[in-house]
């Protein structure tokens, strides 16, 4: 239960938020929104205000908006108050604020997780792994890790990141706080190949220890957190963009690059078990997945419709309605083909079909 509310909420305020953005600007810039609706399907409860009628609508998962004369199908009155009446700039400020709003919404979560604080892993060790280094030079579970080659660390990622650049099969001091005591062991970490994060085969050091249960809460101030909140956006989408280029250049699997709903349903659970700070991380990673997803030039997608408008920009003219919608055919189908693949592959990752099958004997 806990993880279909968590599913829920974080899926409708990422849509929410991102239909906001397209409300509120073309609001500002003197488009007619004719329906802003809460959910999708049938429409439970509505209230009009000014032009606009706010909706809560039965499936409650995002939202969407009515722009009037957004349609080029349908016939328009060509008043200064339709979308398509609008010049090619407003138009785009309008499309373009979708992913600019999910942006910002998790430029802000994650400001807010670094102002509330979220649990560090200490370098207190867990587990010393058989026939590795650590096991070796005499390292036992429970030691803590204070300095590496003189260099301090408080936290488990940066004992990671240290070991993991040890490279040279060279001796490495380790300074151990054990009962009270500080001592000091020369460790050769072991040098093996792995894939990191983005699937490329890369060398690391390993010394054969696993971490403790031992957290630590780092809070900031509200300066600090602003300032990480934007790092950390930046540094989200680069890794993003990256991890999406060697995908569609075939250097990297779609199993290792993307997961779909039933992969976002398992991690808002777990993030949910944790506690709203870490659900609040999981929201903010998802809505910059979000925003550059949409800006795809891909027609259905926000990206497509800028595409449509950079070509118009170029030609002096607006696209064919008959080209749109062809493209908007090769769009979706590509779409579906992919949310197909990206299933099917969630379903072995999760092991959903295993679990179906033992379900029915």
């Amino acid at each position: 239960m806990l993880s279909t509310i968590a599913f829920i909420f974080v899926l409708s305020v990422l849509v929410l938020v991102h239909e906001f953005g397209h409300f509120i600007i073309a609001k500002t810039l003197g488009v007619r929104v004719d329906v802003f609706s809460i959910g999708f399907g049938k429409k439970l409860f509505s209230c009009c205000k000014g032009d606009t009628e706010y909706r809560i609508s039965l499936i409650p998962l995002g939202g969407y908006i009515k722009m009037a004369g957004d349609d080029p199908e349908q016939k328009r009155e060509g008043k200064e108050w339709e979308f398509l009446s609008k010049p090619i700039a407003h138009r785009f400020a309008i499309i373009f604020a979708g992913p600019a709003f999910n942006y910002l919404l998790a430029f802000v979560l994650f400001s807010i997780v670094f102002f509330l604080g979220t649990g560090n892993l200490t370098t207190r060790i867990g587990e010393i792994k058989d026939g590795y280094p650590a096991q070796q030079a005499g390292l036992t579970s429970d030691d803590i890790v204070v300095a590496i080659d003189g260099q301090k660390v408080e936290y488990w990622h940066q004992l990671s990141e240290i070991i993991h650049s040890k490279v040279q099969k060279k001796e490495v001091d380790f300074s151990i706080k054990r009962q009270g005591e500080l001592i000091t062991l020369a460790i050769i970490p072991r040098v093996e190949k792995m894939k990191n994060i983005l699937g490329q085969e890369v060398e690391i050091g390993l010394i054969g220890i696993g971490h403790s249960d031992e957290l630590k809460v780092v809070r900031y101030g509200p300066v600090e957190s602003i300032l990480r909140g934007a790092q950390q956006t930046a540094n989200l989408t680069a890794l993003t963009c990256t991890a999406l280029f060697r995908m569609f250049t075939g250097q990297m699997s779609l199993k290792e690059s993307v997961t779909g709903p039933i992969g976002i349903f398992y991690i808002t659970g777990k993030a949910a078990k944790m506690g709203f700070v870490y659900l609040l991380q999981i929201m903010a990673s998802l809505s910059v997945s979000l925003g550059i997803v949409n800006l795809f030039p891909v027609p259905v997608l926000d990206g497509g419709h800028l595409l449509f408008l950079f070509i118009e920009k170029i030609k002096g003219k607006p696209v064919s309605v008959k080209f749109q919608e062809n493209a908007m055919r090769v769009g979706l189908t590509v779409l579906v083909t992919l949310m197909l693949l990206i299933f099917y592959s969630d379903f072995k990752r999760f092991e959903i079909f295993t679990k179906i099958f033992s379900f029915f004997k």
